[in-house]
């Protein structure tokens, strides 16, 4: 069966394929099909139409879907993590080095479950308030949202810093080690990218189409 226009480029296999992919994720800037972007080459012409006529700039963009991809991975880990200590041997040493407890005070089920719920509802929202085109993108509940997922994020990564770097909380040595190393950086980053998109697409600062710039 030909699937319809599928071929090496528009599918992004090939050269420039992760640029292909990101768009297909995220959307182009002037909406569903790129209404405004180089394809039509009409209205702020090509430049402006794939980058800022839709209120999300290309690195807002960028920002997004590196943000989105991360949060669904975290996201999946932890449903990985309800049936499996992957990528560790045995639950104790996954209760140690991960989560910085002792094997019987692991998260129970529905609680690793929920954080798993909470990470994926972060990478939705992320997607969604890079996709100006998408109704939701500019409600209340994507803005408020974006900036408590940055907050809550950023906050998260300078307490594990905190905390483990002044050795402020009795917790095993392999946890405070990855928790410096690892998982309190990758907080801070997914925090800061967030914010960034937060920044970038509040309502004003949409650059009017007509004018290119900001309203």
């Amino acid at each position: 069966m030909d699937l319809p226009r599928c071929r090496w480029r528009t599918c992004g296999v090939g050269k420039g394929g992760s640029v292909k992919a990101m768009e297909w994720l995220l959307g182009s800037a002037g909406g569903p099909g790129g209404g405004t972007g180089s394809h039509s080459g009409s209205g702020t012409g090509s430049r402006t139409g794939s980058g800022t006529a839709g209120g999300a700039g290309g690195g807002a963009r960028a920002a997004a879907g590196v943000a989105a991809v991360g949060l669904a991975a975290a996201g999946a880990l932890h449903v990985v993590w309800t049936v499996s200590p992957w990528p560790l041997a045995t639950r104790a040493e996954f209760a140690a080095a991960v989560v910085g407890v002792g094997e019987s005070r692991l998260p129970s089920t529905p609680e690793t479950l929920a954080v798993a719920g909470l990470l994926g509802a972060g990478a939705w929202l992320t997607v969604t308030a890079a996709r100006p085109a998408h109704r939701l993108a500019p409600s209340r509940l994507v803005r408020t949202g974006l900036w408590t997922l940055s907050g809550v994020l950023a906050a998260r990564g300078l307490g594990g810093l905190l905390v483990s770097g002044l050795d402020l909380r009795e917790v095993p040595a392999e946890f405070r080690h990855w928790d410096l190393a690892l998982y309190s950086p990758l907080c801070l980053a997914l925090g800061g990218l967030t914010g960034y998109l937060a920044v970038r697409t509040r309502p004003g600062n949409h650059p009017d189409p007509r004018s290119g710039k900001a309203a």
